[in-house]
């Protein structure tokens, strides 16, 4: 019992990760995923009722965390300018480090000639979706009814009406203070939301890898082994390499103590697959973990989550590389060029959900004359892609929420260089304090006496 209490949550979820990955493995590679009991009522229905639940509540605090946030966020900041810097200075960054990422990418793909000499054969078919105007997605960031932007879970539109929301509750001066201090108080609670939520991801990132695994087996890893290896290795190096300078340069913090802080939440992305379900995760390792003010991380989160793209931008520089070498089509240095200006501007208002990135991809394959079809190679492999690539989209979101709190000096730099800051006692998480139970109790008979 005592050795339990210890095991912290990243231990916990590593240990339901790897014996996910085994058992996902011990399914495949003994056929017992083939058997119709198993497929049925284990991989299709265990593991993806249990992983699905844990998705669905990661997605349920989107919404009200990213909206009462940014109001305290705003609220918090008091200065409208600050504002554009924190919005300026985050944009600029995604963008720079997005950029990077592709070229990156591009460089490294072309340098190994992965698909060069591949003969085609493919069944799968993949319709592509043809790019929105620039202009339309500039629209669409204010949103006709913010209701139904909130229903959809569409961020751009959402941040906009809570920061106009924020900045109008400002100018208001004394009268909002009612609403600002209930905004607060929501704030919190969502917080303890997410870690009670938390508190059962180990269970839930074991059926999650295991349906996976179990699914994917190791056949196509095996058949697009240049691909995956060279998309893995680009991945990597940004990860470890460019964000990392990144970090350095422009705050100064260090490298190691963020990547030692940042695993929780890319575990949370490697199971989810998605950046907006991860939302609440990074929000609260950015704030607690990493001594980042709410002003800021209520903004650079959600923000980084929708535009940030760097993992899918390196899986879109690679497969570019990959389908047109094994096609045969020479695109050239206009054609790179062609494709880092199209997944940067792609990146701008495409949803961070579960494979978005082979959306996008159509996108740019369609501006630089590539068949559409040609997706139809890798898509056995881009779910286990997808995986690792928000992996790093997240640890983009907190690189640039940590540089951009440093350069405001929002960021409480003694809890960013405290290893143990934030860290999360899942034994204690469904506590109920037996004082502030009473306190509670006292609170309702007050309410009830008064009416």
């Amino acid at each position: 019992m005592s050795s339990e209490k210890k095991m912290s949550l990243t231990v916990k979820v590593l240990l339901g990760m790897a014996l996910g990955i085994a058992v996902g493995l011990a399914l495949n590679l003994t056929g017992l995923v083939k058997n119709p009991f198993v497929d049925t009522y284990v991989v299709n229905g265990l593991f993806h009722m249990i992983g699905s639940m844990f998705v669905n509540a990661l997605k349920m605090l989107v919404v009200p965390l990213v909206f009462f946030s940014l109001i305290c966020g705003v609220c918090g900041i008091g200065d409208i300018r600050m504002l554009g810097r924190v919005g300026g200075k985050s944009f600029a960054l995604y963008m720079m480090t997005t950029a990077i990422a592709i070229a990156t990418a591009i460089v490294i793909a072309v340098s190994f000639g992965i698909g060069t000499g591949m003969d085609i054969s493919t069944t799968t078919e993949f319709t592509g979706k043809e790019s929105p105007p620039l202009t339309q997605v500039f629209i669409d960031i204010i949103p006709k009814n913010p209701i139904d932007a909130m229903a959809n879970g569409d961020m751009l539109p959402i941040i906009f009406f809570s920061i106009l929301l924020g900045i109008s509750m400002l100018m208001l001066g004394k009268k909002a203070k009612g609403f600002v201090e209930g905004a607060e108080i929501a704030n919190e609670i969502m917080m303890k939301m997410v870690n009670i939520i938390m508190s059962v991801a180990p269970y839930a990132v074991f059926a999650l890898i295991a349906g996976a695994v179990a699914k994917l087996g190791l056949d196509l890893l095996v058949s697009l082994a240049g691909y995956v290896l060279v998309l893995v290795g680009a991945l990597m190096f940004h990860l470890f390499v460019t964000l990392m300078i990144t970090l350095k340069l422009f705050s100064g913090l260090s490298p190691v103590m963020f990547l030692k802080k940042i695993r929780n939440v890319q575990i949370f992305a490697f199971s989810t697959a998605s950046s907006n379900a991860t939302i609440p995760v990074t929000m609260r390792t950015v704030t607690e973990r990493f001594g980042v003010n709410n002003s800021v991380a209520s903004f650079t989160v959600p923000f980084g989550a929708t535009i940030n793209m760097d993992g899918t931008a390196i899986m879109q520089g690679v497969a570019t590389v990959f389908i047109a070498n094994a096609y045969n089509v020479d695109l050239g240095v206009s054609g790179y060029l062609t494709v880092i200006l199209m997944s940067v501007l792609a990146s701008i208002g495409t949803a961070g959900v579960p494979g978005v990135g082979l959306i996008m991809l159509s996108m740019v394959f369609t501006q630089v004359g590539l068949p559409i079809e040609g997706i139809g190679l890798i898509l056995g492999v881009d779910r286990l892609m997808d995986m690792i690539r928000t992996a790093v989209n997240v640890s983009g979101d907190a690189t640039v929420s940590s540089i951009v709190a440093k350069s405001e000096g929002k960021l409480d730099v003694n809890v960013y260089n405290d290893p143990n800051a934030g860290v999360l006692d899942t034994n204690a998480t469904l506590d109920i304090d037996d004082t502030v139970e009473a306190e509670m109790a006292e609170a309702i008979q007050g309410t009830k006496r008064r009416e």
